[in-house]
């Protein structure tokens, strides 16, 4: 567990927040949580979470888990190929996605899943792996309880309801995201500028990172300079996405990172929860998020409609 930072904004470094005062403190104890989460979605859009409450043994075995899937035959990952951005699940080839549309594919392959509902699309399972799925489904309820707590706080640092986010998240329409970065023969050179994931902002409200120690995770700051966002054991990195950006009119931003191409001759494996508000959600700018110095900059826009447009445009 990390300690409490006092100071949130530095020059050369992410913040470090612990969330663990949040889970089992009182008012006060919340709101300072609260207030530093604010500060650091509005000066970074990044931060990294410390005692977020996910529990160790689940992350290890998730983990594993990702490297058993990338570890199958080629034939047996094409069975459970993604097919479209309206079902968004399924194995994802190396190159197949270009995160930077001036760049060509990433260097990376993925693996989609989501909870499911009722009438929605169904996730695919690869048949090599028959306990991959209740472990997976598992850890997907732990991710979304995890999101909640934090849009929990995000909503308290907007003198919102506590359940204001929540409520508009409550259709659970988030995807797992499971990533491998295969290792580069020595020697290889990115003749075309192509990254282990190209520069990007994410679609929806909020994302949660979970890192392995190869790093190579980089973060823009508001001068324009690209910073390391090292993993640090015990943490979850937390960052802000397109939506939340339109939904506070900036005061939590959306910034751009990608994964660049150092100590590419080992493997990267990380794993991210895109967590995205109810499609029918109208994301508009929030009542105290705007001023007559400060009005709104965005349109309403719904957020399944914002989701497809992204996804179209990155395939």
């Amino acid at each position: 567990m990390y300690p409490q930072q006092e100071t949130l904004m530095t020059t050369d470094s992410i913040p470090v927040i612990d969330f663990s005062p949040f889970i089992d403190g009182d008012a006060a104890a919340r709101a300072e949580v609260a207030r530093q989460m604010r500060q650091a979605s509005s000066d970074w859009g990044f931060f990294y979470l410390a005692g977020c409450g996910m529990p160790q043994a689940s992350l290890q075995q998730a983990f594993a888990d990702s490297q058993a899937l990338f570890a199958l035959s080629d034939d047996a990952k094409q069975a459970v190929a993604w097919q479209n951005a309206e079902s968004n699940r399924g194995y994802v080839g190396v190159r197949r996605e270009r995160l930077d549309p001036n760049k060509p594919g990433d260097l990376k392959e993925a693996f989609n899943l989501a909870p499911e509902q009722p009438e929605g699309p169904r996730n695919l399972w690869p048949a090599e792996l028959p306990a991959f799925r209740p472990q997976m489904e598992d850890f997907l309820q732990q991710c979304v309880a995890t999101a909640d707590r934090v849009l929990q706080a995000f909503a308290l640092a907007l003198q919102q309801p506590e359940d204001f986010f929540v409520s508009a998240h409550d259709q659970h329409h988030h995807t797992l995201r499971l990533l491998h970065y295969p290792a580069l023969p020595a020697g290889f050179s990115a003749q075309g500028g192509e990254s282990r994931a190209g520069e990007h902002t994410d679609y929806g409200s909020i994302t949660l990172l979970f890192q392995d120690d190869a790093g190579g995770l980089e973060v823009r700051t508001r001068a324009g300079d690209w910073i390391a966002a090292t993993p640090i054991p015990g943490t979850v990195v937390v960052n802000t996405g397109d939506l939340m950006q339109r939904w506070t009119n900036h005061v939590f931003c959306s910034t751009p990172h990608k994964v660049n191409l150092r100590s590419s001759n080992r493997e990267r494996y990380s794993i991210a929860f895109f967590c995205h508000p109810n499609h029918n959600a109208d994301i508009r700018c929030i009542s105290t998020c705007s001023d007559a110095e400060n009005p709104p900059r965005y349109p309403p826009i719904s957020a399944g409609e914002h989701l497809l447009e992204r996804l179209n445009a990155t395939y």
